[in-house]
């Protein structure tokens, strides 16, 4: 007879994250220590990683990940990159044969800058450019999917315990100054590459464990503006939500993280009149992207991460720091196993956002 936690785990899913506020380099190696100790929070159907500041040497180019079910796929896509970007290198992604890691995809990556022309013509900003190329690939091309498109960043991600998919994508090799990690406890879509977390577009990826209650009403909004919601998981729309606010709204991260986990209307009714105004236009301007179910996510963009809970706090995150360092997890013993003697270490409140970023 299976005992309780051998079979299912009601708390599913594990995240972590790494930021070093300095930027000193953090190898790959130290996040698939935090995430491998939270192994029995996920079931083998999906782990990944996410690392910034990993190609200094292209850091001026958008980084493309992108999976190919077939060498006609990889054929249409690249005569699409073609006919927009400029290609200063290409590659299959450095990868190793571990036994569990099975049914991989054609894996490339390509460092690219849009064409002058092209971005001329599209009248476009650049990195809207950039994300509308995106989608048309995941959209248009069949078999085709690019699931990082970042610069100076990159997804790894798999079907597969994540500390495994560290091994397959020899992330020991890699050095950033932020990481990000998910191990996968799937409950309503099926475990499959391009399911598994981070769900990324240009540099912001998100980890997530839980269920959003909201996705439809999410979704829904979203897709008014663009946005195209392929893969049918809530990560993905927490994703676009978050590229909605920060990249074309330009909230700061504060202000995104009060649409989505917003406080109480009756808990805004309480606060000061300054505080009460800018909560009130927040919840009524963006109201169709208040996130409601159990979730604490990982934001990881380009010089900054920020942890948040949903407002009831349905899902555990412990925060810890040390020095320069800022250690986020589902569990503290994921913090302690990298990091044993910290300076402090508390679980935010719910809806309370925790943000750091480069020091200027």
């Amino acid at each position: 007879m299976l005992k309780e936690g051998q079979f299912r785990n009601l708390s599913g899913c594990a995240i972590s994250g790494i930021f070093s506020k300095d930027g000193t380099a953090i190898k790959g190696d130290k996040i698939i220590k935090s995430i491998k100790i939270m192994h029995d929070r996920s079931n083998g159907l999906g782990g990944g990683f996410a690392g910034y500041g990993i190609y200094p040497e292209y850091k001026d180019n958008y980084a493309f990940h992108v999976f190919y079910d077939s060498l006609k796929s990889k054929k249409e896509c690249e005569e699409f990159l073609d006919r927009h970007f400029e290609i200063v290198n290409l590659s299959k992604i450095p990868t190793k044969k571990v036994a569990s890691i099975t049914d991989e995809p054609l894996i490339w990556r390509y460092f690219v800058n849009p064409l002058p022309h092209k971005l001329v013509d599209s009248q476009l900003e650049e990195r809207e450019f950039v994300c509308r190329c995106v989608n048309k690939v995941n959209t248009f091309i069949d078999g085709a999917y690019i699931f990082s498109s970042g610069k100076n960043m990159g997804v790894f991600k798999a079907v597969g315990y994540p500390e495994d998919v560290g091994e397959f994508y020899r992330l020991d090799e890699y050095e950033g100054y932020c990481w990000t990690a998910h191990g996968r406890y799937p409950t309503n879509t099926p475990g499959w590459w391009g399911g598994a977390h981070p769900f990324a577009l240009l540099d912001y990826s998100v980890v997530h464990n839980g269920e959003i209650s909201s996705y439809d009403a999410n979704r829904r909004y979203i897709e008014m503006f663009g946005y195209k919601c392929n893969l049918l998981t809530d990560t993905e729309v927490i994703t676009y939500i978050f590229d909605y606010l920060l990249r074309r709204k330009k909230l700061t991260p504060k202000e995104s993280s009060l649409v989505v986990s917003a406080p109480f209307w009756s808990t805004i009714d309480k606060l000061p009149q300054n505080e009460k105004e800018q909560l009130t236009y927040l919840r009524n301007m963006f109201s169709g992207l208040l996130i409601t179910g159990p979730f604490s996510i990982i934001l990881g963009y380009e010089g900054g991460m920020m942890a948040l809970n949903d407002r009831l706090k349905l899902r555990s995150m412990v925060v810890g720091e040390k020095d320069n360092m800022v250690y986020i997890a589902s569990e503290e013993s994921a913090i302690r196993v990298i990091e044993p003697n910290l300076d402090k270490i508390w679980s935010p409140k719910g809806g309370e956002a925790v943000i750091v970023e480069l020091n200027k």
